[in-house]
């Protein structure tokens, strides 16, 4: 076996000399380097963001979807969508491991769930088995490539392996929340409804204990009803996030003009940097775990209104937040229960 580099610059074909994740085009010769593992690839988890651009993109039709989907990953050797810059995650199965790969544990057979983007897996699609346009997986008939530096989960016993999937796609997000926000704090959750504000919300409340307050900004009717049945939020407020003036009165109508201690951003459209940023309190913490944020616009839309805060860029990962988030699914029978009907 060829040696590898650590970090995958071994797959960079365009431009030379960088990383995978910002690299245009990747090997995705699937004949494995020794510090690689081979993936048999059954579903990707394409992110929110990227998959909502594909669907709007494709005016919703499933057969254009899949069109425009193998020619980003022919054209780059990976899932990252050209507008959105992001990818998602896959599950699979361990086809191959190579002779120096650091995890002497995995075994060939092993179901895992890679916790690195789509944007810098080397991965080759044979085939579209099955794609709906309103849910971000898709069944496929593929391989992939993990690097040395790569994370992944074994896939429990215990949950589903869809489930599992939807879960871990935006693991970093609660365990972040789990970081930032502490007993007492007045949280808002912009994009509560979906399936990371969901998770947010459910680390959000356990955090704050009795004497604080979360907030959630839905654009969704439904998903905001969702939210109050199941007791996610103190307040929901159902408003458009691109509307920052409204947005912003509604939740300074609860919060007092003090505003919000921490705010969490899921949504998966842009333009919602600045009602972030305005409902924030001075000196006051916001987390970006949307791929549709442009940070061009939150850094000097902070400044235009002379907001000293504190701006998070959502990194997908943090210490323990697979083990954090599949222990969600399993204290609350409500969450796992809506998940499986939506994945499962």
């Amino acid at each position: 076996m060829k040696k590898g580099c650590r970090f995958g610059t071994h797959r960079v074909i365009e431009p030379e000399g960088t990383l995978p994740q910002p690299a245009y085009k990747l090997d995705n010769t699937m004949s494995i380097y020794d510090n690689e593992i081979l993936i048999d690839v059954r579903t990707l988890n394409i992110d929110s963001a990227s998959y909502t651009q594909i669907r709007q993109a494709c005016g919703h039709d499933a057969d254009k979807m899949k069109e425009m989907i193998l020619s980003i990953v022919d054209e780059r050797g990976k899932m990252q969508n050209p507008v959105t810059g992001s990818g998602g995650m896959l599950i699979g199965v361990v086809k191959e491991i190579g002779s120096n790969f650091p995890d002497k544990k995995l075994m060939v057979g092993d179901k895992i769930a890679t916790l690195v983007s789509l944007s810098l897996t080397p991965l080759k699609i044979y085939e579209i088995l099955k794609l709906d346009p309103h849910i971000d997986q898709v069944d496929v008939k593929a391989e992939a490539i993990l690097f040395e530096s790569g994370i992944y989960a074994v896939l429990p016993d215990d949950i589903p392996e869809k489930l599992a999937l939807a879960a871990l796609d935006v693991a970093g997000a609660p365990a972040q929340v789990d970081r930032l926000v502490k007993e007492g704090d007045t949280v808002c959750i912009i994009g509560g409804g979906g399936k990371s504000g969901i998770l947010c919300c459910y680390q959000a409340m356990k955090n704050v204990g009795p004497y604080g307050e979360v907030i959630v900004v839905e654009y969704s009717p439904e998903n905001a009803k969702r939210i109050v049945d199941m007791k996610l939020a103190h307040h929901v407020v159902v408003a458009d996030a691109t509307k920052v003036m409204e947005v912003y009165n509604k939740v300074i109508e609860i919060t007092g003009p003090r505003g919000c201690d921490v705010v969490i951003n899921n949504v998966n459209v842009p333009n919602t940097e600045m009602t972030s940023i305005l409902i924030a309190k001075g000196q006051g913490i916001i987390y970006f775990f949307s791929m549709a944020t442009s940070f061009t616009k939150a850094a000097l839309g902070a400044e235009g209104v002379g907001k000293d805060i504190n701006l998070i860029v959502g990194n997908g990962y943090a210490k323990g937040h697979a083990q954090l988030t599949l222990d969600i699914l399993r204290e609350s029978p409500e969450i796992r229960a809506l998940f499986e009907k939506i994945y499962v």
